[in-house]
């Protein structure tokens, strides 16, 4: 048992190490994400500071990442926050070692997100997307994700073993 905390401890502390960034994201920036051309399957979670199930699952999500990011897949966080916000949530992706592409959609017009990313998005957070290389949605969930199915559907996709 110590053998395991000892290297979740030095896990962690690696984590910690890895820089943590927060881009401002326009329509044209989301609508570019979910065509995603990077030849992975990209992962997206909508999220905010103020939303109580976005906060509570995305430890579960920065995990997945660490999971599965040395393979044909990416991670990326957009946060709903208001604009005046961006530093709580630079201090929340900090706190939670979130060192994947993390961007900030302060814009108030939810209406057209929620068209640019997916017709079947009713707006509700969190809202999570796997999103094919060349933009077909192959996963989505309103609400919280639930770790263990969100994993299924990843390696669904990417594989159970490495290349």
């Amino acid at each position: 048992m110590e053998i395991k905390n000892g290297l979740e401890k030095s896990r962690s502390e690696e984590w910690g190490k890895e820089p943590v960034t927060l881009e401002e994201a326009n329509l044209d920036t989301l609508k570019s994400l979910v065509g995603n051309n990077s030849g992975k399957y990209r992962l997206v979670n909508f999220w905010a500071t103020w939303c109580g199930p976005c906060v509570g699952e995305f430890s579960a999500l920065v995990e997945t990442d660490k999971m599965y990011r040395n393979r044909e897949f990416d991670f990326v966080t957009v946060s709903l926050d208001a604009k005046s916000a961006a530093d709580n949530v630079r201090t929340f992706l900090q706190q939670k070692y979130a060192s994947n592409r993390n961007l900030h959609f302060g814009d108030e017009n939810k209406y057209d997100l929620m068209e640019a990313v997916d017709e079947e998005w009713q707006g509700a957070l969190p809202y999570t997307i796997l999103i094919a290389p060349g933009g077909e949605i192959v996963y989505r969930q309103m609400g919280m994700i639930e770790p263990l199915a969100l994993r299924k559907a990843i390696v669904e996709h990417i594989g159970r073993y490495y290349p």
